[in-house]
Formats: structure tokens, sequence, C-alpha cells
């Protein structure tokens, strides 16, 4: 048996909040290569050695912290896209706090103290974890439909 689902108005801003972290995506990509530049850790190298560079922490905590939120990503937008179908106004608000989470986790790792990420930074754990409970509730509500 089919189930019909219907795109509410409001999972726009479940499309925006995507948006929004594409843009925080590519932020967190320039501020890598400006650090390469100014630590001089030359392509394709994705660390630095402290052997062979004095600024290898500094630098490695900038990529870290965006190579982190790149991992996270695929985790975050199926959550986001597949909760926000039944809960989009609460699967949106996850994602924006999600994603400003995100911001000051990279802003914390990127400062070369790698506890400082989750200072603020840490809520993003919490929002991913609200978005895991609003697709939880989504696939639910999917078996429920199927069974009445």
């Amino acid at each position: 048996m089919a189930v019909e689902i219907q795109i509410q108005r409001e999972y726009g801003y479940v499309a925006l909040v995507i948006v929004l972290y594409a843009f925080l995506n590519l932020w967190m990509g320039f501020q890598v290569g400006k650090a390469r530049k100014k630590y001089k850790v030359p392509y394709p190298t994705l660390y630095a050695l402290e052997s062979e560079n004095k600024d290898a922490k500094l630098f490695n905590c900038v990529q870290r912290g965006h190579q982190n939120s790149i991992e996270y990503m695929p985790v975050f937008f199926v959550m986001l896209l597949l909760g926000g179908i039944q809960h989009p106004l609460v699967a949106s608000g996850l994602g924006a706090i999600y994603a400003i989470a995100r911001f000051f986790y990279f802003k914390g790792y990127s400062s070369g103290v790698p506890e400082n990420r989750l200072k603020i930074g840490g809520f993003n754990f919490l929002a991913l974890f609200g978005l895991i409970i609003c697709t939880a509730s989504f696939g639910i509500n999917l078996l429920i439909r199927e069974v009445l």
C-alpha cells in the first residue's frame, strides 16, 4: 500500500536552512584556504606535521573544524530533509540552531584550542539529536498510517 506525502508550504524553511549551511560550508572552506597560506601548508596536504611545521597545530585546528563539519553534513542533511517533511518548522528551527552552533564550533576549533569548539558549538549535537527525533517521528507516522 502506498502512502501519499504532501510537502507543506513551510518546508521552504527547510530548504533555506540547507542553503544557509551551504554558505557556511563554503565560508569554512575559504578559512582553511587562508590558513594554508598563513601557516604555509600546501595542497594536497590534508594535515600539517608538527615535525615539519611549527604552526601545524594551528592549521590542523582550522582544517579539523571544517573537516568535522563535512563529516556530519550527510547525517544533518538527511535528518533535516526527512524530519522536515512532517515537522518543517521544528526541523528548520533545529537546523538553524545546528548551523549557528557549527559556526561557533568552527570558530572555537580555529582558535587553536580544540576544547573551545564545545563552548557554544556543542549545541550542534543537541540540535542534531532533535532532528533525529523528528525523523523517527516521521518514520513511525508512516508505519502507523500503513497499519491503519
